[in-house]
């Protein structure tokens, strides 16, 4: 029913209007509901003497908030130009809750302004005002049960192993062949987000060295856009990609239908990375190639990481390691040099502490035998491991079972305690996945490993003099896990790398006499 006709005011000035008029999806602007408004709108002007000098269109946006284009370009437009009133078709075109329906009326009165509905007779009387607030107030409750019933049918959804979200990187929206809303691979860029996780569960490239492997390979937004290493870096933690659906504010943790482009184990590789759990071995970032051994020696007096730099001579510059701390004991101390030695003696050094770690020669099949029994005991530990990592989610699976049957045909719990106890065998499961995932070993070629291991004990000076920066730097934090010190023209280290460690320690144990000497790193 159509409002009534507001009485013309006694001044013979022409009252000027702006008409508002707003649909909140794109299907209603391609019909012809815009339309409508307006024309009913405008008739409403006519019928009441009123010229429209402002027409204001918002085009599918929501108005479950008051953040809104052409709303806000109105508003200002209403301070320029002091319109008598602003034509709305109903309440709910202009607001959906009854808090912006207030403060945007209240601000249009300040300004002078009048609201009026084409559909609802509201005006500045008591009785307009309460009009105002109770159909603003149903149309918040209106727009919260649709919201309600959506979230319902969402669930719903994700139970069944469907999709109901916008697509992530690497998958786009469709259907299914029962005609089910579901993902499907992105011809264009999936398999960059399968390199991606591949490259960086490798351990041997940093995020930010990922991300600009598989742009240049071609990986962009579906805008076209490169993507940015926030977003990357959220990507590498959803686990849509190896075809789970989890939305924690819902609870909601399910197998999905879609194909994963990602497996477990991959997966798991890289949240390990992610959470430090796993040791990544990629170079430093902000390197000078100038300076391989800068932030990886540490001040044998003070272990600060020494800092390099190039000193300004009278004729030349001089390429210096040095120690940042201006506190350091060496400093303080009348008897100790300060740690500032040049780059050629202090790489001399290293080189001849890395020729230390080489094995003699009578040791080298004594260590590939060592190797191979370790092997062969890691993998016998690695299955009781997975075996008992499977036994355990047989159990966990059992259990909630049980909790189901409890609850649904039994009938002896409620809902409340299904669901606390539900949620922790969830947690547990996972858990128990991500140790067996862990548990698992990856199968490569054991006796290619040793010859490479032989070669790179014996030529490890070699090796290290003749890298660029990046392997050089790999190369340290292999050999030396927990980096090295130097003062007085010594290195130490806590721990050399694991195969000259477990040589030596073995070693001893098949000899039975003395220990080796075949290995003797200087601590």
């Amino acid at each position: 029913m159509l409002a009534k006709k507001a009485k013309p005011e006694s001044s013979n000035r022409i009252r000027k209007a702006f008409i508002y008029v707003r649909v909140s999806s794109a299907q209603q602007v391609s019909n012809l509901s815009l339309q409508s408004q307006e024309i009913a709108c405008r008739e409403y002007c006519r019928k009441n003497e009123m010229e429209v000098i402002g027409l204001f269109r918002e085009e599918g946006e929501s108005a479950k908030t008051a953040d809104r284009t052409q709303l806000n370009r109105m508003l200002l437009d209403c301070k320029q130009q002091k319109p008598d009133y602003v034509i709305i078709y109903a309440v709910d075109r202009f607001a959906r809750r009854n808090s912006d329906h207030a403060q945007l009326q209240l601000m249009l009165e300040t300004m002078g302004v009048k609201l009026r509905s084409v559909t609802q007779n509201i005006d500045e009387s008591a009785t307009g005002r309460f009009v105002g607030t109770l159909l603003s107030a149903v149309a918040e409750l209106d727009n919260a049960h649709r919201k309600e019933r959506s979230v319902i049918g969402m669930k719903a959804r994700l139970a069944r192993g469907g999709w109901t979200f916008k697509a992530p990187l690497g998958y786009l929206n469709g259907k299914s062949a029962t005609g089910e809303k579901t993902l499907l691979p992105d011809p264009e860029r999936a398999a960059f987000i399968r390199q991606a996780f591949e490259l960086y569960a490798s351990g041997l490239y940093t995020k930010k060295q990922v991300l600009e492997i598989v742009t240049k390979c071609g990986l962009r937004t579906k805008a076209g856009k490169k993507v940015s290493l926030q977003t990357f870096v959220q990507l590498l933690r959803r686990p849509t990609y190896i075809g789970r659906l989890v939305v924690e504010s819902w609870e909601v943790s399910e197998s999905a239908t879609f194909p994963p482009l990602v497996t477990d184990e991959i997966f798991a590789q890289v949240q390990a990375l992610l959470s430090g759990k796993r040791l990544s071995i990629t170079p430093r970032q902000r390197n000078n190639p100038d300076f391989p051994l800068r932030n990886f020696v540490r001040c044998g007096y003070c272990d600060r990481p020494l800092t390099a730099s190039w000193s300004k001579g009278r004729n030349q510059t001089y390429p210096y390691y040095r120690c940042p701390n201006r506190h350091c004991d060496s400093r303080q101390s009348k008897n100790l040099k300060p740690m500032n030695i040049r780059r050629e003696q202090l790489e001399m050094h290293f080189l001849e502490f890395l020729k230390q770690l080489q094995p003699k020669p009578a040791y080298r099949k004594l260590f590939a035998e060592v190797v191979l029994d370790l092997w062969k005991d890691r993998q016998v530990h690695a299955a009781a491991q997975y075996k008992a990592a499977q036994q355990k989610i047989s159990a966990l699976r059992e259990r909630q079972g049980q909790l189901e049957e409890a609850l649904i045909f039994r009938r002896v719990i409620g809902e409340a305690t299904y669901r606390e106890y539900a949620d922790k065998l969830k947690e547990e499961m996972m858990i128990a996945e991500i140790e067996g995932q862990a548990a698992q070993l990856e199968d490569f070629d054991i006796e290619a490993a040793l010859t490479f291991a032989n070669f790179v004990m014996l030529n490890a000076a070699t090796m290290w003099s003749e890298s660029n920066l990046e392997q050089k730097q790999r190369l340290q934090h292999v050999l030396f896990p927990r980096g090295v010190t130097f003062a007085d023209g010594v290195y130490r280290t806590e721990q050399t790398s694991l195969i000259f460690f477990e040589l030596e320690r073995e070693g001893t144990q098949k000899e039975g006499l003395v220990a080796l000497t075949g290995i003797e790193p200087v601590f």
